[in-house]
């Protein structure tokens, strides 16, 4: 069954919008966007913003087991100079993992989480502090 990156990957290839629009449009590089393409589980706000830019609807493409595993919700709220910055939320029963889960396969869903949750820091700290 493919990942969620190879599910994105190919609905931008059906919806016929390059990818240099949809980069421009993230305000992300290019070897950013391959590299979600190569990752199993991505971001939920990455998924619903691609999926706004291709007008495409990607909780019928993910199976609920793939969408409990995308782990974050936000808002996108605007600050007091105007500038809108993404805000990402962990609600407290998101690391909350089943009781028959192994202790290796918790481990990799929190590892996948952080990570997650990196990216999203840096992608904030690109947009307040990056290139103008």
């Amino acid at each position: 069954m493919p990942h969620q990156g190879e599910i994105l990957q190919e609905a931008i290839k059906n919806s016929g919008i390059s990818i240099t629009r949809i980069v421009d449009e993230l305000g992300i590089t290019r070897p950013t966007i391959y590299r979600k393409f190569k990752e199993e589980t991505l971001d939920y706000n990455f998924v619903k913003r691609i999926g706004e830019i291709i007008s495409h609807d990607f909780s019928q493409d993910f199976t609920s087991l793939q969408q409990t595993v995308l782990p974050f919700t936000g808002a996108t709220p605007v600050t007091p100079l105007g500038v809108t910055s993404e805000r990402v939320t962990l609600p407290r029963n998101a690391v909350s993992l089943p009781a028959d889960m192994d202790a290796t396969k918790q481990l990799m869903a929190l590892q996948q989480k952080y990570i997650a949750l990196l990216e999203a820091y840096n992608e904030l700290l690109l947009k307040v502090y990056g290139p103008k």
